[in-house]
């Protein structure tokens, strides 16, 4: 994990319990004498990532609608640890008390990029997302802390072709976006890489085999997949943030498959734009951070 992250020490269950006593029920040691849970288990996933929102980020409370995706926030907060570090690399100022502004396209349910963005680097965010259900969980999860109030805007887009526009005001300059794009191209490609994904984390084949699907860490189709996958909904991310480089310093996704890179590539050397990928790795996976500017004077290093 990136140096700066929090979570890149192991879970300390002992604190965890102590801002939230229904992961205890979850918690147990394994045969190799560590606390754990089991991660096959959405409600123990559920219940440990609660317990480092309120641990970590100061949280009052912190609630999913039944179905949504649970976000594993180690990995999340390790994204914008990178972004940090791309920000601070173009700092314009020495002034370490300098404010980001920041863009998240997707904010899904769990609000958790904006979460992470506001607490941990006080940046101010805002957080876009297409579904109604899923902007009334972020708003509410804003809500519940009185801290994140004033930290935390979440916009709804009210048309699915566009990713900036309707989002982005007129007089408004976000210094960076960020986005975890939907993965699969289809409702069955990701059905059938959640039971992939069970069947390495479950304690038992009875769990994958259940008629009903459990996901464990949940997700709703606009959360999991659109018509074209990740690389097509990077590649509709870059065409549109042309339109929009004078109101946006840096922009950025995570890339899962390395794969998609070269045609990302080809697609922002046609847009005339500076890039670079910052490979990430969290345990036995890897994600890379594709970035890129039409400021002449940043992402002036290679591709990793």
């Amino acid at each position: 994990m990136h140096q700066n992250n929090p979570h890149k020490d192991p879970y300390n269950f002992e604190l965890l319990l102590q801002v939230h006593t229904s992961l205890e029920a979850f918690v147990f040691t394994n045969k190799y004498k560590a606390r754990t849970i089991d991660f096959a288990n959405p409600q123990a996933v559920f219940h440990l990532n609660k317990a480092l929102l309120l641990h970590h980020y100061k949280l009052d409370d912190y609630e999913l609608p039944p179905g949504y995706l649970c976000p594993g926030v180690p990995g999340r907060a390790d994204y914008l640890c990178y972004v940090e570090s791309l920000l601070a690399a173009h700092q314009k100022t020495n002034n370490d008390s300098v404010r980001y502004k920041a863009l998240d396209i997707g904010v899904g349910a769990n609000c958790i990029y904006p979460i992470i963005g506001a607490q941990l680097f006080n940046w101010q965010m805002v957080g876009a997302d297409i579904n109604s259900d899923a902007i009334a969980s972020a708003k509410a999860i804003v809500g519940a802390t009185k801290a994140l109030k004033n930290k935390i805007e979440i916009r709804q887009q009210p048309n699915n072709a566009h990713i900036f526009m309707d989002i982005i005001k007129e007089d408004e300059y976000f210094d960076i976006t960020i986005c975890n794009p939907p993965f699969h191209t289809s409702e069955l490609e990701a059905t059938k890489g959640t039971l992939r994904k069970l069947a390495n984390i479950s304690k038992d084949n009875d769990y994958v085999s259940r008629k009903e699907l459990i996901q464990n860490f949940g997700g709703k189709a606009n959360e999991l997949w659109c018509n074209g996958g990740e690389a097509l909904f990077i590649k509709r991310m870059i065409k549109q943030s042309v339109t929009y480089k004078s109101k946006v310093g840096i922009f950025t996704t995570l890339v899962s498959n390395k794969a998609h890179l070269n045609k990302l590539y080809k697609q922002l050397d046609k847009a005339k734009a500076n890039h670079t990928t910052v490979v990430m790795p969290i345990g036995n996976k890897t994600s890379r951070m594709l970035a890129w500017s039409f400021d002449a004077k940043k992402l002036i290093k290679k591709n990793n």
